[in-house]
């Protein structure tokens, strides 16, 4: 016999309209229901929608329908590890489990338009959490001691609200650092972005930043005094990019990426226009992820090469540029109808075996204690450069107002401010977004 929970009111017993699924003692009284009144309240006109199922036995649910969210990009080593899975649970089920390419970047926004049509696990980047956690997208983990043990403080912490875990840690790598080609630059070379530049024009070729991407321009604020972050009711943020009074001001900070984009040897391109100008040779350097570590190293074999942010000029003095960090998660929709398979297939997905060949497929770098440890690990030369960056870099813990404002600011500076608009009205008119309620 299974036993039920109701997400939706049940007109004829209002009560349970209060019952929240995370809340484990009332699951505890509702296990403890009696088969009669279980089939009173069925009786009573409560419309079911997917419902979360306690683990049974073969005999009794044979078929298990389970679709995996991920990354383009992963979709030959998800499907490995799935089939991988599914042989580990020979006989146990049948299983039919399905990878579905979806963005992790946008995986919030497309579960939350339909969360019981959604996919049973997904991946995820760990800004998404508290917003998935509060539309009741997840639910905290069973196993919270296992992970704590098993995974880097950092990303423990990412898949945390709290002290309550909500999702499994899958990689500590979700930051950005330099990439540069060996033909041009020198260890000493990249450690300025002015001297960077120079060897760019030199050469008329292109370093690459996108300024499209808030999450980049973050660089220029974060080690200058002035900050951003997230206000105590999860939603808002507080900015004070647009100083006047600091010792770095937010103009002074303005006028150095304006320097910056004036550059004939920079410039502001996406992701995907940087590893095109990579493998084209027009690009020798840009500021990126580890997920396009793979690609580069085939462009520019034995010159490949990467390292933390450099500093840049500003205010007449070297500023170390800044980062985001985070990791990327493993999420199991709680709205699953097989939740605990689910859940087993994410705890799978995140395990030290499978973090290890994430890292031999596509270069990422893990949130295992023990597969990070690993000697090719510690000798990829993005991981090495991910880990130096990370003195100056920032768990990511931002509002939604963030991005449009910092971008568009941005992409005044890169454009050169074709309107020749004041530095300190766009400073401010960003900021008055960006801290919107």
């Amino acid at each position: 016999m299974k036993i039920v929970i109701c997400r939706q009111k049940c007109y004829n017993f209002p009560v349970f309209i209060m019952i929240k699924r995370n809340d484990c003692t009332m699951k505890k009284k509702l296990r403890m229901l009696s088969i009669t009144m279980i089939g009173i309240l069925a009786l009573t006109g409560c419309q079911y929608s997917r419902q979360q199922e306690t683990k049974t036995s073969p005999e009794e649910n044979r078929l298990v329908e389970l679709v995996v969210w991920g990354s383009q990009e992963d979709e030959v080593l998800l499907n490995q590890i799935i089939d991988n899975f599914e042989r580990q649970h020979q006989g146990e089920a049948d299983f039919q489990i399905t990878f579905q390419a979806q963005g992790e970047s946008s995986c919030k926004d497309v579960l939350l338009e339909n969360l019981e049509a959604g996919a049973d696990v997904f991946t995820f980047a760990d800004d998404q959490l508290n917003s998935l956690a509060a539309a009741g997208a997840l639910e905290p983990v069973t196993d919270d001691e296992a992970i704590r043990a098993e995974n880097l403080t950092a990303a423990v912490e990412a898949a945390s609200i709290g002290n309550t875990i909500y999702a499994y840690p899958l990689t500590s790598d979700n930051g950005y650092f330099m990439y540069y080609n060996k033909q041009y630059f020198s260890e000493s070379d990249v450690k300025t972005l002015d001297r960077m530049l120079q060897i760019a024009e030199e050469n008329r070729k292109i370093i690459t930043m996108d300024w499209s991407s808030a999450w980049y321009v973050y660089s220029f604020f974060g080690n200058t005094g002035m900050e951003v972050g997230l206000n105590t009711d999860g939603i808002t943020n507080f900015c004070t990019w647009n100083q006047t009074e600091t010792k770095i001001r937010g103009i002074d900070v303005a006028q150095a990426m304006a320097q910056i984009a004036a550059s004939p040897g920079f410039a502001s391109w996406t992701d995907t226009e940087f590893l095109a100008g990579v493998q084209e040779g027009t690009v020798i350097a840009g500021v990126s992820g580890v997920w396009n570590a793979v690609a580069i190293e085939e462009a520019w074999g034995a010159d490949f090469g990467a390292t933390k942010l450099p500093t840049y000029t500003c205010r007449d003095d070297q500023l170390q540029m800044a980062s985001f960090s985070g990791c990327k998660l493993v999420g199991v929709n709680a709205y699953s109808q097989h939740y605990d398979w689910a859940s087993q297939l994410a705890k799978w997905i995140a395990n030290e075996e499978n973090q290890k060949l994430r890292f031999e497929l596509r270069g990422q770098g893990p949130s295992n204690i023990r597969a990070s440890q690993s000697a090719a690990v510690q000798k990829a030369p993005a991981i090495a450069a991910l880990l130096e960056q990370s003195e100056f870099a920032q768990l990511q813990r931002i509002g939604g107002k963030f991005w449009d404002p910092v971008a568009e600011f941005a992409g005044i500076l890169a454009a050169g401010n074709p309107e020749q608009e004041n530095l300190q009205d766009l400073l401010d008119q960003m900021v008055e977004k960006v801290t919107a309620r």
